[in-house]
């Protein structure tokens, strides 16, 4: 009898001990604003020349409207920036929306679209672009002045200095029937790019650091990239994918396109206050310790300026787990 009830009591003490690493395992963590419940409608009038309306460019923040043409920082505590811009170009003010709250159930979601932007003023200007929905960490240096080099005014990512396990949210999917991509820059030819266009999610941790001329160089301490190669029509919620952490070019996870920044430099802002390239220049160990974070949704996979227009990704509860 006296043998039976240690046995118990060992089994007793094995299963407490194993609830606070499961619930060790299974901690959450949502980014602030990744409910995407809040939003602010800034309400920007553009210019008289191109009609004049007034165009709803909407931010990832705390709940508000902005009735001015004012160049957009991010508020509130909220780490997001879109694709969604005011630009001026030649003195014309002009809007571009591609990311949108979507109503879901009591709250809401993000819903991001490849689309075409176009603004035409005879004898002044003529520019038709490819505009990607895209949702990120960082920041968008309003207003916009032109499509040369757009990633030059991003400020990608965020400092973090933490190591999560995985990357959770609920996610949908619509593709586009095109086969081909298109490439609209503005100003160039609209061309076929080869390769049907995906929706990805990419999530980066970085080790960074900066040398005396300003120059921002990384090594790569985690990686996760997913796309979407399907219509999802239904929600999938709680869809976890894991961080994988080092050199990963051994992994059987690993995909060529995991190892670069993307398609593309991204930029970040050194400490004089310019924006430079962020230079990756090696792999980072499992054992390093992240400065920063680069986390992005987007409707199209291939960068600035080359989609199809129909692809649409919509995103909700964006969360990290541990």
């Amino acid at each position: 009898m006296r043998q039976k009830t240690i046995r118990w009591r060992v089994m007793l003490l094995l299963l407490l001990g194993s609830i606070p690493m499961f619930a060790q395992q299974q901690q959450e963590e949502a980014l602030p604003f990744g409910a995407m419940d809040q939003w602010i409608d800034r309400q920007i009038e553009e210019s008289a020349i191109i009609g004049g309306a007034t165009k709803h460019v909407y931010a990832i923040g705390p709940t508000q409207v902005i009735k001015d043409n004012s160049a957009y920082k991010n508020m509130g505590g909220s780490p997001w920036g879109t694709s969604n811009v005011m630009a001026r170009v030649a003195g014309i003010t002009k809007t571009n929306t591609s990311v949108f709250p979507e109503k879901r159930g009591d709250g809401f979601c993000s819903r991001m679209d490849t689309r075409m932007e176009s603004v035409k003023v005879l004898g002044l200007v003529n520019i038709t672009v490819l505009a990607a929905g895209s949702m990120y960490l960082g920041e968008m240096a309003e207003p916009i002045r032109g499509t040369k080099n757009p990633q030059k005014m991003i400020n990608s990512g965020i400092p973090f200095t933490k190591k999560p396990s995985a990357i959770r949210f609920d996610y949908k999917v619509r593709m586009s029937d095109r086969e081909k991509r298109i490439r609209a820059t503005g100003f160039s030819r609209i061309t076929d790019v080869e390769g049907k266009d995906f929706p990805a999610v990419i999530l980066l941790l970085q080790k960074r650091w900066e040398d005396s001329e300003g120059n921002i160089y990384s090594r790569r301490v985690g990686t996760m990239v997913v796309r979407y190669y399907e219509t999802v029509e239904e929600w999938q919620n709680n869809a976890t994918y894991e961080v994988l952490y080092g050199d990963i070019t051994n992994h059987p996870d690993y995909k060529e396109h995991m190892m670069r920044l993307q398609v593309e430099e991204r930029y970040a802002v050194n400490s004089k206050g310019e924006s430079v390239p962020i230079k990756e220049v090696e792999w980072g160990t499992a054992d390093d310790v992240p400065t920063h974070m680069i986390l992005q949704f987007t409707s199209s996979h291939g960068g600035a300026y080359i989609g199809s227009p129909g692809n649409s990704l919509w995103i909700d509860n964006v969360r990290l787990v541990y």
